[in-house]
């Protein structure tokens, strides 16, 4: 993450002198990447850092929960299930002899035939995307334990709090700049680091080709060994960082607003399956789908236990009409609501297909195909999973870690490049590493000047922090070159 100015500076780079003027504009537009590489990467570095180490943990948490929460997620198979509005039942039994005002709001039946069922209720106690779960053994149909359970994917307490270890470092709000600065920058440094790292080899390895990039010159000492193993790394790691940033910035408190306005003006958005029934003045869902059914059809009570005597006939329903893979079940809290039910995340699963039963005649009322959605809400999904950890399981987790570890050295060897350029010569005791050439912008001509002040306002409105600290670098960059000036002159 730190810079690696000595490319416009060594000898070896030196232009012939029948090729001046070329190799000066050259010169001059690696300038540029150099110092906004090095400011990013010093400022910015400690974040990327942090989310980095922070990233390496949530990555394997899926496999950690499954380890860690075996008692309440498998169970020994032993012949048939019993039927899903039994286990339902014991679970709302269960819950109500110790919170009796907790709503029935959905049920994620057993996946596997050696996963328990999640029977979910509401509690207003807890926090926005929590629910609480009971945990059933499906072949007997008692309950094995109860646990607090978080988002889409039903993450147990331990997976939740690396979560938010991950998103906001447990300081909330406030702490998500961390994570929104990390995730907005991490794109821009590892892009200019890309151009930087090309037009090295470019000038010093062309006779080897360009499988140079991707490994490091071992015949380099000291400083030299250091960035050529900075850059080398940093190329195996590029994309799967340009990934995670851009799915990471969809979380973010505000460049997430500006996308997500974004893809509602663009019709980018998640659809979701309707569960109002034809007839019924319900409010429903916002969905993508048309409606497939038609006819009034009689409107369903509100009873829990007939609800939960519905359960079976519209589980069988959603398997009937392909929803094959894990799903969850959610219970309608209104009259004139259908059963919704929707694949969930999971390892290896790919779609989200959903539809809509009406609970009373089983009958579907609506559906919503995977192949239905926008193809950039199919990337959103499938990005989210990925850096979930989920896309593909095991194997993803195992890549996200190896990608994790990559950056930190990537970024720890940075920091090290900027230490060793340090002045070990009367500079007192703090020396620290000297920035890269100024002048890179005044040198240049209108034509780079003008797109790349455009690009920076355009990417600082709608990433605001990008801008904010940018400009923060501007101003250091303006008080070191002030601050040069005066000891010049003294």
């Amino acid at each position: 993450m730190s810079t690696t100015e000595e490319i416009a500076t060594s000898d070896t780079d030196l232009p012939e002198p029948s090729d001046a003027p070329a190799a000066n504009r050259r010169s001059t537009h690696n300038g540029l990447y150099v110092r906004l590489h090095f400011y990013a990467g010093v400022f910015i570095g400690p974040f990327i850092l942090i989310a980095a180490v922070t990233g390496a943990l949530y990555a394997i948490s899926p496999t950690l929960e499954s380890i860690m929460s075996r008692d309440l997620l498998t169970v020994t198979q032993t012949g048939t299930p019993e039927p899903l509005s039994e286990q339902v039942s014991a679970a709302v039994a269960t819950q109500r002899a110790i919170q009796p005002d907790l709503q029935l709001v959905a049920v994620a039946p057993a996946a596997g035939p050696e996963d328990t069922t999640r029977v979910l209720f509401s509690d207003p106690s807890l926090g926005e995307s929590e629910r609480r779960a009971v945990f059933v053994d499906p072949y007997t149909a008692l309950p094995v334990g109860d646990s607090v359970v978080y988002g889409s994917s039903g993450a147990l307490p331990m997976r939740t709090w690396i979560d938010k270890l991950h998103r906001d470092l447990h300081l909330g709000e406030p702490g998500r700049i961390y994570s929104e600065l990390a995730a907005s920058w991490l794109w821009i440094v590892g892009l200019a680091g890309l151009v930087i790292w090309v037009r090295r080899v470019r000038s010093r390895r062309a006779r080897n080709g360009w499988g140079w990039l991707f490994a490091a010159d071992r015949s380099q000492r000291a400083r030299g060994r250091t960035l050529n193993w900075h850059g080398a790394v940093g190329m195996w790691v590029l994309p799967l960082a340009l990934l995670l940033s851009v799915t990471g910035m969809t979380w973010s408190p505000y460049a997430g607003e500006n996308i997500t306005e974004l893809r509602q003006q663009l019709s980018w958005t998640t659809p979701a399956v309707s569960t109002a029934l034809p007839g019924s003045t319900a409010s429903a869902h916002d969905s993508g789908s048309d409606h497939h059914s038609g006819g009034h059809v009689e409107h369903t009570s509100t009873d829990p236990a007939e609800r939960i005597a519905q359960l079976e006939q519209v589980y069988a329903t959603a398997r009937a009409e392909g929803i094959a893979q894990a799903a969850e079940i959610a219970v309608p809290a209104a009259p004139g609501q259908a059963f919704a039910v929707k694949e969930r995340r999971m390892p290896g699963i790919y779609t989200v297909d959903s539809i809509a039963v009406d609970g009373a005649t089983g009958a579907v009322t609506d559906r919503l195909a995977y192949a239905d959605w926008p193809l950039m809400a199919k990337l959103t999904n499938w990005g989210i999973q990925f850096h979930m950890g989920l896309l593909f399981g095991l194997l993803n987790q195992l890549l996200l870690l190896a990608a994790m570890i990559g950056l930190v050295t990537v970024i720890v060897r940075g920091y090290l490049l900027w230490w060793r350029r340090r002045p070990t010569r009367g500079a007192g005791r703090f020396a620290m590493g000297r920035a890269p050439r100024r002048g890179a912008l005044r040198q240049s001509s209108p034509w780079l000047v003008v797109p790349v002040l455009a690009a920076a306002l355009v990417v600082g409105w709608f990433v605001p922090l990008v801008g904010l600290s940018l400009l923060g670098f501007l101003a250091v960059d303006i008080l070191l070159g002030l601050a040069g000036r005066v000891r010049a002159t003294s």
